[in-house]
């Protein structure tokens, strides 16, 4: 059983930077597809920043230029790095694993941009 959890979240000035990670525990051998999306209140889950099972980043409109993920696969974490973040960056920010057999999230961490 594969778990993701999600630390790194908190209150940030608009225009300053924050860094997000999850951290996997149990078994996700191979390559697999791991990302981060959000979901501010009132809207739809969006992505943010997927790594695809080929290596491929992809970043979603409202954050491309902004944002950086990498990866540790050594220790089974990855990272989402944001820069000159807005009030509208305010979520709740998920980290994401596709395997070949099913999809992992996890339980969510808030990020809050003030004016």
């Amino acid at each position: 059983q594969v778990q993701l959890v999600e630390s790194g979240g908190g209150l940030v000035q608009a225009g300053g930077s924050l860094r997000v990670s999850c951290a996997a525990s149990g078994s996700i051998l191979g390559n697999n597809a791991m990302g981060w999306y959000r979901q501010a209140p009132g809207k739809q889950r969006e992505l943010v920043a997927l790594v695809t099972r080929i290596g491929t980043t992809v970043y979603g409109d409202s954050v491309k230029g902004r944002s950086t993920v990498t990866k540790d696969t050594a220790a089974n974490t990855w990272y989402l790095q944001m820069k000159s973040l807005k009030p509208e960056d305010t979520a709740v920010y998920y980290c994401n694993l596709k395997t070949q057999q099913r999809e992992y999230w996890g339980q969510g961490i808030q990020v809050t941009v003030s004016y």
